[in-house]
């Protein structure tokens, strides 16, 4: 990839105003496939400056014009499948198979909604003689992370550009590599100058340049609930619009009358899939007390049956994590769950058998875990499992909601209506019913410490507008 060391700022490839660069590192590997020119204030300055004066003729193009320039991003982004495949697999430590399966079509299909969403989007109201209308809201900063690197950079710029805003993009600089391409995509795809600009760099330069920058309206944050709070202490003093989308502590709750093979089945690989990488991953499985000897069998199964290995092996069910700082966190917080009472019934500290180099986690599955040890409050982001008993349903609901985060959520019954109730109950921004997929014409955000805002889908769409209210237009 011949730009590793350029921005893209105004419709160009341009050399960063330092002299500054970052290694990313393969994680199944620990040696650098790239390395990256990092940005800083000054070159958030320019990109800022490029986005203020496409605003102005971007902003108001019609419908039918985002449509045309969507369609082509989708069909460039098509075409490069394989580079960006490629590229999750060497940054991140995906499976190739699973970058090439779930990764980069996550990306894609937060595009073609986004096209769905502004072919029908009604842009203007009437109440009594007042034309309530919505309009883009302006400069956007987005700042995505590494874990789904093509889904967040998908989810936020997709429903950016429909909305009529210009943008500067600043990607997780652990795994920026794919970011370069969808950066390529859109030049080629004829994204006109200065509506998306890409700036490289780490968070206390960048990042926080961006949340400050007072031409900056809106900033776009997914991360961390701790780098969550930092953006939004930087973002205060401009009073612009910040939308979050931080950490989460997912409860998965059985009720006794569940298929507990299947459930458990299911949980057990979601919690593990992606290295466990992902902020909605249902960690905290809830069983009923006097089932949890099953529960431990069934859990202890998948995490045998998971293959821990080479990223580019075919028969690899997950890679490694992502670095040596999340490794050393996971293998942290795995000691921790010992040494507070939790018995650990699969996997355990350190790497799996035969692998001396990468960053890679066992699966790890915990037992007679109470709901205030480390590993039931605190976001592992690794591949470990939680089973915590309960007594009895609204034990369950207690449990799941003692937590500072409300992300997601799982609630799994024989009976239907009986999750329908339950799920009310959860304090969470999404819930899933009795093994149900995501949605991505619904909302995705959460409640408490896991953000603010939504993102997907018309919810998504609609962070990225302004209202306003003209009076006595309505003859």
């Amino acid at each position: 990839m011949p730009h590793h060391h350029q921005f893209y700022i105004d419709g160009q490839w341009v050399a960063p105003a330092g002299d500054t660069f970052i290694d990313v590192i393969n994680p199944a590997t620990e040696e650098a496939v790239a390395t990256i020119a990092a940005g800083g204030a000054a070159d958030v300055d320019r990109a800022v400056l490029a986005s203020q004066r496409a605003f102005e003729s971007y902003s108001l193009t019609s419908r039918e014009e985002r449509l045309d320039l969507l369609g082509r991003i989708v069909a460039v982004y098509r075409n490069r499948t394989d580079d960006l495949a490629e590229a999750i697999c060497a940054e991140m430590g995906a499976p190739l198979a699973f970058a090439r399966d779930r990764h980069v079509p996550a990306g894609l299909g937060h595009l073609t909604r986004a096209i769905e969403v502004l072919k029908t989007y009604q842009f203007d109201e009437t109440i009594n003689a007042t034309l309530i209308t919505r309009e883009p809201i302006g400069v956007v900063g987005l700042i995505t992370p590494w874990n789904w690197p093509l889904n967040q950079i998908g989810c936020k710029v997709g429903p950016a550009l429909a909305a009529g805003c210009t943008m500067v993009l600043k990607p997780s600089e652990v795994a920026p590599l794919s970011a370069l391409i969808f950066a390529e995509i859109l030049d080629e795809a004829g994204v006109p100058p200065g509506v998306f600009n890409l700036i490289n760099g780490d968070g206390p330069n960048v990042g926080q340049a961006i949340a400050s920058h007072p031409d900056i309206d809106m900033v776009s944050f997914t991360g961390s609930t701790r780098a969550g709070i930092l953006v939004a202490k930087a973002a205060a003093d401009t009073v612009k619009r910040v939308h979050q989308e931080l950490g989460g502590k997912s409860p998965n709750i059985l009720l006794d009358d569940a298929d507990f093979d299947v459930a458990v089945t299911h949980g057990a690989r979601a919690c593990f899939a992606n290295s466990g990488q992902s902020c909605n991953a249902p960690t905290r499985l809830l069983v009923p007390a006097d089932r949890q000897e099953e529960v431990i069998a069934i859990a202890r199964r998948i995490a045998d049956e998971t293959v821990v290995g080479d990223p580019r092996a075919a028969s690899t069910t997950i890679g490694p994590v992502v670095s040596q700082v999340q490794f050393d966190r996971i293998q942290n917080l795995i000691e921790a769950g010992i040494k507070e009472g939790a018995s650990l019934v699969a996997g355990g500290p350190g790497r799996p058998a035969g692998l001396n180099r990468g960053y890679y986690v066992q699966p790890t599955v915990f037992a007679d875990v109470r709901n205030d040890m480390r590993i039931a409050q605190e976001e592992i982001f690794g591949p470990v499992l939680s089973i915590l008993p309960y007594q009895d349903e609204e034990d369950a609901i207690r449990m799941a909601n003692d937590t500072v985060y409300g992300l997601s959520s799982y609630v799994t019954s024989g009976d239907l209506e009986r999750s329908r109730q339950v799920a009310r109950r959860i304090r969470a921004g999404m819930v899933h019913l009795n093994g149900s997929r995501g949605d991505t014409a619904a909302a995705f955000g959460g409640y408490k410490q896991s953000g603010n805002g939504r993102e997907w889908g018309r919810f998504g769409f609609e962070e990225f507008l302004e209202i306003k209210s003209m009076f006595g237009f309505v003859a």
